[in-house]
C-alpha cells in the first residue's frame, strides 16, 4: 500500500510538470509571434526592432513662424513645398539680368519660401542694399526696407549645410545669427567666399556673372551710421524677380 501511494504521488507531480511545461511554451510561443509581427510591422514603416520611426508633422516638413512685422503684406509658404523639380528664378535689375536654379531638392524649405515670395511680388522694385568687397564677396539683396533689418515676417530654419561652401555664383539665404532666422533676405556670391557652413545655399547663377562683376568693380559706399550697410556704388534695383519650373 505505501509503495502504492509513493507511485500515485510520482504520478501526480509528473502530471503537473508536464501541464507546466505546456503552458510556459505556449507562453513563449505567444511571444515570439507577437515580437515577429512587431518585427514587421517596424520594417514596413521604415523603422527598426527597436524604436518606430517618428511620424511626420501633420503640417509638412517646413514650418515658417511668424516673427515681427513683414516689410509688405504677403502670406508665409505652404508648409508642404509646391515646387519638387527643378526651378528656375529670373531677377530683372536695371543693371541687368541675373538667372539662377533653386535648389528644390537639397533646400525645399527656402526654395519654397523664394517662390512664394516672389509669386506675391515681394521683391519687385526693390533694392540689392548691401555689397562687400572684402572677405565674403556678395551683394545682398531681398529687403524691401533697403535697411537690411526687413523681411517676410516670418523665419525658418536653415537646410543644405552640410560640407556647405559658398564659391562663385551660389546663391544663399541671409541670416542673423542665430539659428533659424532664415527669412526673405538673400545673396549672391560673385568670388569664392570664405563664409562658414551657416546659411542655406538655395541656388546657383546660371547667367548674369557680368551684372554681378560690374557692380563689384564699381565699390560700396561707406557703412552707413544707422544701418551699417554698404551700398553698392552702383546701385542695383530688382525690377522683377520671377520664379518658373525649369
Amino acid at each position: 500500500m505505501r509503495a502504492e501511494r509513493q507511485a500515485a504521488r510520482r504520478a501526480a507531480e509528473a502530471t503537473r510538470r508536464k501541464r507546466r511545461i505546456t503552458m510556459i511554451a505556449s507562453t513563449v510561443a505567444v511571444l515570439i509571434v507577437a515580437g515577429v509581427v512587431t518585427v514587421i510591422s517596424l520594417r514596413s514603416r521604415g523603422g527598426s526592432p527597436t524604436a518606430a520611426s517618428p511620424a511626420p508633422s501633420a503640417s509638412g516638413p517646413c514650418a515658417y513662424k511668424a516673427v515681427g512685422a513683414a516689410s509688405r503684406p504677403v502670406k508665409p509658404p505652404p508648409a508642404v513645398p509646391a515646387a519638387s523639380g527643378p526651378v528656375t528664378a529670373t531677377m530683372t535689375t536695371d543693371q541687368g539680368v541675373v538667372a539662377w536654379t533653386l535648389a528644390t531638392e537639397k533646400a525645399p524649405c527656402a526654395s519654397g519660401s523664394f517662390v512664394s515670395l516672389a509669386a506675391q511680388k515681394f521683391f519687385d522694385g526693390t533694392p540689392c542694399h548691401r555689397l562687400t568687397t572684402e572677405g565674403i564677396f556678395v551683394l545682398q539683396c531681398g529687403d524691401p526696407t533697403g535697411t537690411g533689418s526687413g523681411g517676410p515676417g516670418y523665419q525658418y530654419a536653415e537646410e543644405n549645410l552640410t560640407g556647405a561652401t559658398y564659391p562663385r555664383g551660389t546663391i544663399a539665404m541671409a541670416k542673423s545669427s542665430a539659428a533659424g532666422s532664415t527669412g526673405s533676405q538673400f545673396f549672391l556670391v560673385y568670388k569664392d567666399s570664405s563664409l562658414p557652413p551657416q546659411y542655406t545655399p538655395v541656388g546657383t547663377i546660371t547667367a548674369g556673372l557680368d551684372v554681378l562683376d560690374k557692380v563689384a568693380a564699381g565699390g560700396a559706399t561707406p557703412a552707413d551710421a544707422t544701418t551699417g550697410n554698404t551700398a553698392p556704388k552702383i546701385k542695383v534695383n530688382i525690377a522683377t524677380l520671377a520664379t518658373a519650373p525649369a
